[in-house]
């Protein structure tokens, strides 16, 4: 009864405050806006719906001087919305029995603002700029530490994920570093590792962010192999591909997680490296010459196709294609597969868009005060990019016939339980 009365009361107001806005010309937004007086009138009406509720009766009821628990009168208190600060009346009892739900005891913001400064956090707004955020949108004042609190929030949250269970098997994993500034002492490049599987229903998912040592130390045997034994713990049993580049430690590691795993190197960092000889305006172009090497039916082509490219920009820039030959050992066993494996494999698209989010939002930021901050961060994006959390979206379109050719290629490795 309280409930439908409450609805009903709020199309009510709903009404009569947009009349009344129109009326007098009020602002939509600010702190007297419309939009403020509909989210305080929303409130107080749920609130009392909810003392209605607690106490069996409604306002003015006369079973309210039977003498029992009974209204007791309100107390303001002013939270922090979607719309900015809003001064609300909540009604109290008798016996302090009353624990309202939509505004909680001692609750000074609603979910909604918890939302809004972990969006601004993965996108890279640092404390400072989201605290200027408010003031300068909502009017209303969030301090660092506050923002810090809510960020904070979500540490339990990324290490639950961090350690959740994984699939049994992956056709393939894809293995890529992303540097950031840590200030520690003094500001330093750290590598930050994403693992990134295509499941067998295929779809991206992001296994996991692991935080290396200084870049100029760099990783070795012992780090791969115990993130890649985290892994396997978590459920994976399998890994047809793992693809990677210039990971030291990382190849001999696979071969003792996963025997039968094959290691290809990674044609994303070889596009990556080969941009680096040459201006962001050629880019484009390079890339369209440079497909037919790693889509060519065979190796032979392949090389061929190489020799296209170096005699139309070999005399610009040369090292692309010292580079891509110092790397052809690496890049063409993968030639020896099926063309829908190697599709799966080339395709760029899924790894650089994750890429291009993470590095946005650490550009935005310049660098982090602790190695967590980062991790923080970074797990924001992650959880920003699938409202489930899982960091999972489509890796491919046409999945299907790809799944055929890694079933046939692998014969026995995907069985029909992780196929549904």
């Amino acid at each position: 009864m309280g409930t439908f009365l409450a609805c009903e009361d709020q199309q009510r107001l709903a009404a009569d405050l947009v009349a009344a806005a129109k009326a007098s010309g009020a602002d939509l937004v600010g702190p007297d806006g419309l939009m403020a007086q509909l989210t305080k009138r929303v409130l107080e009406v749920a609130l009392e719906a909810e003392m209605s509720e607690h106490l069996g009766y409604d306002a003015h009821d006369p079973e309210g001087r039977n003498g029992r628990n009974s209204r007791n009168g309100r107390r303001s208190k002013t939270v922090l919305t979607g719309v900015g600060p809003v001064e609300i009346n909540v009604p109290r009892d008798r016996d302090a029995s009353f624990e309202p739900v939509i505004v909680k005891k001692r609750q000074r913001r609603l979910d909604s603002i918890d939302q809004i400064v972990l969006s601004l956090t993965a996108k890279g707004l640092t404390t400072g700029e989201i605290s200027a955020h408010f003031a300068e949108i909502y009017g209303a004042s969030v301090g660092k530490d506050q923002i810090s609190r809510i960020t904070d929030a979500v540490i339990a949250e990324m290490v639950e994920w961090q350690n959740r269970p994984l699939d049994r098997v992956y056709p393939v994993v894809f293995v890529d570093a992303l540097m950031v500034k840590i200030r520690d002492g003094k500001v330093t490049n750290r590598p930050i590792y994403v693992a990134i599987g295509v499941t067998v229903n295929g779809e991206r998912d992001i296994l996991g962010l692991w935080a290396g040592e200084d870049s100029q130390a760099g990783e070795g045997a012992k780090f791969w192999q115990q993130v890649l034994t985290e892994i396997k713990n978590r459920g994976v049993e399998d890994v047809l591909m793992l693809v990677c580049d210039g990971l030291k430690g990382l190849p001999a590691s696979v071969s003792n997680v996963w025997p039968s795993t094959i290691v290809q190197t990674c044609v994303v960092h070889l596009l990556r490296n080969s941009f680096r000889y040459a201006p962001r305006q050629a880019w484009d172009k390079l890339a369209k010459d440079l497909r037919p090497i790693y889509t060519a039916a065979t190796e032979a082509a392949a090389a061929e196709r190489l020799e296209d490219f170096d005699e139309i920009w070999g005399h610009r820039y040369p090292a692309i294609t010292r580079l891509w030959r110092s790397a052809w050992a690496e890049l063409t066993p993968f030639l020896a597969f099926d063309v829908e494996i190697r599709r799966i494999i080339c395709t760029t698209n899924a790894i650089e868009s994750l890429n291009a989010r993470y590095r946005r939002a650490v550009n935005a930021r310049g660098h982090f005060p602790t190695e967590q901050a980062a991790m923080k961060c970074l797990y924001l994006v992650t959880r920003s990019l699938d409202p489930t959390g899982r960091g999972r979206a489509k890796w491919v379109v046409r999945w299907k016939p790809a799944l055929n050719a890694f079933a046939n290629t692998f014969e026995g490795r995907l069985t029909p339980s992780t196929t549904n």
